[in-house]
């Protein structure tokens, strides 16, 4: 009896670490909780990859965007980008909507912990499932390296869309 409590222990270690991991990116940064439910920041589309882009932020960044102190983005910053291939509503021709979901990408302002990285740790996560992107710690560099034309804007692409 003994045995089969420590397998069915075993099993559920297992299976919670597994569950823990998926939201983990090789570099160690974590999914953040809630991101879905976070602010509109703005919106872009790419026409060189037909995709469209939502971009959230965590309440730090919804606060600095609305304020315009966004060169640079404050310390505790998170920015989603959650990105769509484009496609045309059936019912509206005229429209781009957004199509299959591609992955959610995040930008984590720590000038401090991340120094090497212009201020910024990034991480992506892929498809539906939220796979985490990167074989390894390093993966960030991709990340980094497409940000740096928009140095001057402190690596972000983004322009936060002005409410009335």
């Amino acid at each position: 009896m003994k045995l089969k409590q420590l397998y069915t222990t075993v099993l559920l270690l297992t299976v919670t670490c597994t569950a823990i991991a998926a939201d983990i990116a090789p570099n160690g940064l974590t999914l953040p909780e809630g991101y879905k439910d976070w602010k509109m920041i703005g919106s872009s589309h790419r026409t060189d990859n037909n995709t469209l882009r939502i971009i959230l932020g965590n309440d730090i960044a919804s606060e600095a965007a609305r304020a315009g102190k966004t060169n640079p983005w404050p310390d505790g910053a998170i920015l989603a980008k959650l990105v769509y291939k484009d496609r045309i509503d059936e019912n509206w021709k005229g429209a781009t909507v957004p199509g299959k979901f591609v992955h959610a990408e995040f930008m984590y302002k720590d000038a401090k912990k991340h120094k090497d990285s212009g201020g910024w740790g990034w991480a992506r996560w892929v498809g539906m499932e939220q796979k985490p992107y990167g074989k390894d710690t390093k993966f960030w560099k991709e990340c980094h390296d497409c940000h740096l034309p928009v140095k001057g804007r402190d690596y972000v692409f983004t322009t936060p869309a002005k409410l009335p």
